[in-house]
């Protein structure tokens, strides 16, 4: 019997066991490294953000009322795009827009067919709890969060990444407690097991696989192995 291989194995597994504390990191100009190995979760005020005039974004669901019209009142729900789809104008853009300048956009389309119109749109349903996914996925855009939802969910979302995406270049960017924040993860590294599949909440962005997002990390990948962790840092 060839004992080779079997040392070998083993050899290897002591060698990871010993990565598993990662080594202490210095700072950079632009990152600061957190001490924690993954993300720290949003506070409410993060998800919520300042209040501000409330914009109808994707997947919002709306009521349209068209007073004395009922055939042209209708419930509706913006698409990924933030688009509209009524009766007579056809297809509109609600998204970045109030209740109220959706509404006067609507009465100068149908003021061609009805006589002094006079509508109304309320939010009924809002899917503001959005995440942003980017980069080398089939299918980059914004996704609603909802319940529990994990990194490797969020990129099959996305249907998934591309033939040729660095799966070893993924970047969450989230702000917590007014800091912005960004953590580096290595997708197989995840999907073998190596660590946790990490949370992605509401407001954060997911680029896979882009050069730029993952240039930040630079100096300090140099001295840890990203495969047995996240690396996480501050952006200053």
């Amino acid at each position: 019997m060839n004992l080779r291989p079997a040392i070998a194995t083993l050899l290897a597994a002591s060698l990871l066991a010993g990565c598993g504390s990662r080594p202490q990191l210095t700072s950079t100009p632009t990152l600061q490294v957190y001490a924690g190995n993954a993300l720290p979760a949003p506070s409410g005020e993060d998800l919520v953000g300042e209040t501000r005039p409330y914009l109808i974004g994707p997947f919002d669901r709306l009521s349209i009322d068209v007073y004395g019209v009922p055939d042209l009142s209708k419930q509706v729900q913006a698409d990924a795009a933030g688009m509209i789809q009524l009766p007579l104008i056809g297809q509109i853009k609600a998204s970045n827009q109030t209740s109220i300048q959706l509404a006067e956009v609507i009465e100068g389309k149908l003021a061609r067919y009805v006589r002094r119109p006079d509508v109304s749109v309320n939010v009924t349903e809002s899917v503001s709890q959005v995440l942003t996914v980017e980069g080398q996925v089939a299918s980059p855009g914004l996704y609603p969060v909802v319940g529990k939802m994990s990194l490797l969910r969020a990129v099959a979302l996305a249907k998934g990444t591309t033939e040729f995406a660095k799966l070893d270049d993924v970047v969450i960017f989230r702000t917590v407690g007014g800091q912005r924040m960004a953590a580096l993860y290595n997708l197989k590294a995840i999907r073998s097991g190596q660590y946790d599949d990490p949370e992605v909440y509401a407001n954060d962005v997911v680029v896979v696989g882009d050069s730029q997002a993952r240039r930040m990390f630079k100096d300090l990948l140099s001295t840890t192995p990203l495969f047995m962790g996240p690396l996480v840092a501050l952006i200053r």
